[in-house]
Parts: C-alpha cells; structure tokens; sequence
C-alpha cells in the first residue's frame, strides 16, 4: 500500500502533510503536491494533517490513476520538506468539482 495526493489539492496546496513526513516523499508542483509512491513507506502520518482531504491510500477505488499521476510528477518535481503558506483562494476551492481539469499545472514548484 501507499498513499497518493488527489485532485482536492490542486490549487489548494496546503503542506501540512510534509512536515510529518518521515522520508521526505513529497514533490511540488506550482500547485499541487505528489508522493513519490515508491518512496512512500505507508506510515499514514500524512494522511490526517491534510486539511482537505486530498491524500488517500491506494486502496481506495479508483486511486490506480492518481498512483501512476503520482509517480509521473513526483519524478519531474522538486521534493518539499518545509511547510509554507497554502494557495490564495484554498478555502473557496476545498472540494470543488473538475480540479484537475480547470486549474492542475504541469509546471514544478520550488521545492525546499
């Protein structure tokens, strides 16, 4: 098992989550976050820091899509290790519908 960011982060990008993370396998995109899935060693830890619930395990239905988009950005981006300041407007976006469609950028983030 392990767990993925989903689409709920996307322009929200709270990072809670990084802070606990004990292997330092988050990756920053300019506006979402991913976990490497192969690094993750499903503690869990970071699952309930997420205020929007955008990290789920890979058991859950339908995740196989959100592993391999996972994997896919985690390898482009940059890894974060540091919490910062979630996106303007994060609060507005919390669990709106066609995220990734409106809003996801492909475009990595600082990282640190």
């Amino acid at each position: 098992m392990t767990y993925v960011v989903t689409d709920n982060c996307i322009a929200c990008k709270h990072t809670d989550c990084v802070e606990v993370c004990p292997v330092d396998c988050f990756y920053e995109g300019e506006n979402m976050l991913v976990i490497h899935p192969d690094e993750c060693i499903d503690c869990g830890v970071c699952e309930p820091e997420c205020p929007v619930d955008a990290i789920l395990p890979d058991t859950e239905p339908g995740m196989e899509r959100w592993v391999e988009f996972n994997r896919e950005y985690s390898e482009l981006w940059p890894v974060i290790i540091s919490k910062r300041e979630k996106l303007p407007g994060a609060e507005d976006r919390d669990g709106e519908e066609g995220k990734l469609e409106k809003y996801f950028s492909p475009n990595p983030g600082e990282g640190g």
